[in-house]
């Protein structure tokens, strides 16, 4: 397996009520994971660009009786493209999104993120560590990730392998 939702995101602390952002959703993974995490009383936003994954997520959802995952169809290159308010979440998570995102809109994703999450929330990133051919073509370096996210207002919590071809880690909000 590439990378394990359930272990990644255990290290994400999600505690009953909790509200999550799940930025790049796809597939939706991460989402119902979360979504399981937190308990009826917290709440999952789950963004993306593409329409049919989210349709898709959403039925997943419903079919596992997962009632608190709301898809949000945005663009998290652009600050305020996710259309959620500020400070809305406890936390955040980017999984296989930032080696997609052009290079000249990369803060703009992390400045994105920082704007959605409450003070001393946390966002998990989980990127490909290598390029293979499994995987993409270009990957964003973990030091290099590390380095974009403490430009852009975060402090590194902890980094973690999170698959044999991923890195994982946390970052908290300052």
């Amino acid at each position: 397996m590439f990378s394990d939702p359930a272990t990644n995101i255990a290290r994400l602390g999600l505690t009953d009520g909790m509200k999550v952002a799940d930025i790049g959703a796809g597939s939706g993974f991460y989402s119902l994971e979360a979504a399981r995490r937190v308990g009826p009383s917290g709440h999952i936003y789950a963004i993306d660009v593409q329409k049919d994954l989210l349709e898709r997520l959403r039925s997943v959802a419903q079919a596992q009786g997962l009632h608190n995952i709301e898809v949000v169809w945005g663009n998290a290159e652009k600050i305020g493209g996710t259309k959620l308010r500020e400070g809305i979440a406890d936390r955040a998570v980017a999984s296989n999104v930032l080696f997609q995102i052009p290079v000249q809109l990369q803060d703009n994703f992390i400045l994105e993120l920082k704007r959605i999450l409450k003070p001393g929330g946390k966002a998990m990133l989980i990127d490909w560590s290598e390029v293979s051919p499994l995987g993409p073509k270009t990957v964003v370096p973990s030091v290099k990730a590390q380095g974009m996210f403490e430009r852009n207002g975060f402090l590194l919590d902890q980094s973690f392998g999170a698959g044999e071809h991923h890195y994982g880690m946390i970052f908290q909000r300052r």
